[in-house]
């Protein structure tokens, strides 16, 4: 059997690198940990850069929604509380989510860098690998393998009321009020 490797690190390519430093820094409670005119590397943790900034000095094209690249980079939190905390500080600071879906399989909000990439902050309903996988098998992923948005202060409020991370982490909470459906702003359209 051959090694498997360890997710180091994303690049991306951005015309709007102090705009693309402060948001991230922001998001992911990270810091710079080198900056040129062609680069910047920024972390979070133990490792070096988790997020690295290519801007060349030429003029970049923006990214358009149809555009084929990367849609999201994912990070996970240990616990709701984790996710709504971190929610909670970037409200504070003007960053709000684009979108927040309850996938079934995890908790989610998608923000959108000002490049028009979505990060996603999430929590993992279930423990176990394999049970997310017969999840995804099962009926309820089959019929909507996106999922129902969700207003992130009305998680908020229903944690802060008492609701369980199991019924927060189900459809069925989400379902309660009637949204757009999430998908249209994952493409773009939002």
């Amino acid at each position: 059997m051959s090694a498997k490797p360890k997710f180091a690190h994303v690049v991306y390519q951005t015309g709007k690198p102090q705009e693309m430093r402060d948001w991230y820094c922001a998001v992911l409670d990270g810091h710079v940990v080198y900056s040129d005119e062609a680069l910047s590397f920024i972390t979070f943790d133990d490792d070096h850069p988790r997020v690295a900034l290519l801007h060349p000095p030429i003029p970049m094209q923006p990214k358009a929604p149809t555009t084929a690249a990367v849609h999201h980079t994912a990070y996970t939190f240990e616990t709701i509380d984790d996710l709504l905390e971190r929610y909670e500080e970037l409200r504070d600071k003007g960053i709000r989510p684009a979108v927040c879906v309850a996938h079934g399989i995890t908790t989610s909000m998608y923000y959108r860098d000002p490049d028009g990439n979505f990060v996603e902050m999430q929590i993992d309903r279930f423990a176990d690998p394999d049970d997310a996988t017969a999840y995804m098998r099962g009926p309820e992923y089959a019929a909507d393998s996106v999922g129902p948005a969700f207003d992130p202060d009305e998680l908020l409020a229903a944690r802060r009321a008492g609701a369980g991370v199991e019924e927060l982490s189900d459809r069925k909470w989400a379902l309660q009020t009637e949204r757009p459906p999430a998908i249209a702003v994952l493409l773009g359209a939002g």
